[in-house]
């Protein structure tokens, strides 16, 4: 079930890439987590665990949608078509994508 929600996201990300705004790299996506510009941010799971922490954390407090990717952060590079890592990302606008209530729904499971 949970493989089949991932690759829902990854469809849905390349989706956001090609219609909507998405900032890649991690100084950039916690600036807008920060800020609270994003509207959902995206950590690929081998991110170094400080950085991690930090966006899970702003984001928490900002109130914004936080997935943990399930991959590493070459494979996340991977999805979204780049030849290096992303370590995470910010999606300022989701153009014509549901990533947005894919990443909810993934959170609502999880806290269940």
């Amino acid at each position: 079930m949970s493989a089949v929600q991932v690759t829902d996201i990854e469809k849905e990300l390349v989706n956001a890439l090609k219609t909507g705004k998405v900032i890649l790299g991690s100084r950039k996506a916690l600036r807008y987590v920060k800020t609270g510009k994003a509207k959902a941010v995206i950590v690929a799971a081998n991110a170094p665990p400080e950085l991690r922490s930090d966006i899970l954390y702003y984001a928490e407090l900002s109130g914004i949608p936080a997935y943990v990717y399930p991959g590493t952060s070459v494979e996340l590079g991977a999805v979204c078509g780049k030849p290096f890592t992303v370590a995470s990302l910010a999606i300022l606008d989701p153009g014509s994508s549901r990533i947005l209530d894919l990443i909810e729904a993934a959170r609502s499971k999880t806290q269940q």
